[in-house]
């Protein structure tokens, strides 16, 4: 039953302290489920969410990610999107309210970031 688990970030200040090692929030919690129910557990990677490049502290935040995590951080960042805080409000997954807005064009990127790490990681494994 081996899943993988993608924390998202809110490229805020506080949401920093949140991923910090195993007493993080996000990370505890991972752990906690890894050693209860899912041994195989692993983390595919950490996704920076509500991102606004005009915002120095989610720029900090964002290079702090990336120095603590490293390759674990995404390269695709989910950008702060009017469309997508819609979309749920009238029932809809983003793809479907606006395929064409900022926000759902990040998130099929990111799918096809995610679709090459496990190629390039199914390949490693046979080798």
């Amino acid at each position: 039953m081996k899943k993988a688990d993608i924390p998202p970030s809110a490229v805020k200040g506080i949401c920093i302290s949140g991923l910090y090692g195993g007493s993080g929030i996000a990370f505890g919690a991972i752990e906690a489920l890894r050693a209860r129910l899912n041994p195989g557990l692993e983390i595919e990677g950490v996704l920076r969410t509500m991102f606004d490049v005009r915002n120095n502290l989610a720029n900090a935040v964002s290079a702090e990610l990336t120095n603590h995590f490293g390759d674990l951080v995404f390269r695709t960042i989910i950008p702060r999107n009017v469309r997508l805080a819609e979309a749920p409000s009238h029932g809809m997954p983003a793809l479907a309210y606006d395929k064409q807005s900022k926000g759902a064009m990040a998130y099929l990127a990111l799918a096809g970031e995610l679709s090459r790490r496990q190629r390039k990681a199914a390949r490693s494994a046979i080798a």
